[in-house]
């Protein structure tokens, strides 16, 4: 699994263009990825260089020439729209077949050993590139959101990042007030929606096969004058254009199922953050939560 999506690439090697080759990567990241699959000629004449300068510009990404950087383009969206039924038929997870190993009950004890030991391998890797690559800044501004007394924060997640995203939820609500869910019912949802201002928060978990209803709330959130945090994976969700905080993951795995034990550990450590952050209003708010259930019998 690349470190960095095409699209990243091209912004991390602007600064070492030429003037030429910039405007090309600007015209390419304007309309990305539907720009990539253009004729040389019409990238060229929209960022008023030579062909010869378009074929330069893919040469300096890596690329022998410009079908050898479109057939990377595609990889890339075929990865990004992948299923786990595509993943299971190509093979393409995790670096081995322990996964297909794993769904044969004869070989489950023979391979059990090795089941582990690759879990481990993966696990540990995708945790550790995703910690090392989410910037103190997105972080500490993420921390300075959710900890506001004054922002609403709601939260949202997909078909299993919903799981995550009410994790993430449940330990807000013990440390401040003013959380929520996005409601599932139509007419609860559109009260929500209806009633956005400035000092919303929107939390997002929308990963590949994204879901196009998260786009169309984070566009209201904005719209509104709130703010947007985005977890997602390395292909980046479309959510990722509204988002002021974007914390994206690893998600290789053994399985043909994407990983989220790397998001995990980038929720716990955002809330250790957040009760660092708090301080004694995080101790209190828990305390008083805890008499609270107590006396009305829920613990």
């Amino acid at each position: 699994m690349p470190t960095v999506t095409l699209a990243e690439d091209i912004r991390q090697r602007l600064g070492d263009c030429s003037p030429a080759e910039r405007k090309v990567g600007r015209i390419l990241l304007a309309g990305w990825p539907a720009a990539g699959f253009e004729t040389i000629a019409t990238l060229a004449e929209r960022a008023d260089v030579s062909a010869p300068t378009v074929i330069r510009f893919v040469n300096r990404l890596g690329y022998r020439g410009f079908p050898d950087f479109q057939a990377a383009l595609r990889a890339e969206l075929d990865e990004r729209h992948a299923s786990p039924v595509t993943l299971y038929s190509s093979g393409n997870y995790g670096s081995g077949n322990y996964g297909k190993a794993a769904a044969d009950p004869a070989a489950v004890g023979a391979k059990a050993e090795n089941l582990l030991a690759h879990g481990r391998e993966v696990f540990t890797a995708a945790v550790d590139r995703t910690l090392a690559e989410v910037t103190p800044h997105d972080l500490d501004r993420a921390v300075q959101l959710l900890a506001d007394p004054k922002r609403r924060i709601t939260l949202v997640g997909g078909r299993f990042t919903n799981l995550f995203a009410q994790y993430l939820g449940l330990h807000l609500m013990q440390v401040r007030d003013d959380v929520r869910f996005l409601p599932d019912r139509s007419v609860e949802r559109t009260a929500l929606l209806s009633s956005l201002a400035r000092r919303d928060v929107l939390v997002v978990f929308d990963y590949r096969r994204y879901e196009e209803d998260k786009v169309t709330v984070a566009e209201l959130v904005r719209e509104a004058g709130g703010r947007v945090v985005l977890f997602t994976d390395t292909w980046l969700s479309p959510v990722s254009t509204h988002a002021e905080v974007v914390f994206s993951s690893q998600v290789g795995a053994p399985s043909p199922y994407d990983s989220l034990v790397p998001t995990l550990a980038v929720v716990e450590s955002l809330v250790a953050g957040l009760i660092a952050e708090l301080g004694d209003r995080a101790h209190q708010h828990m305390r008083h939560n805890e008499e609270t259930a107590t006396r009305a019998g829920l613990t």
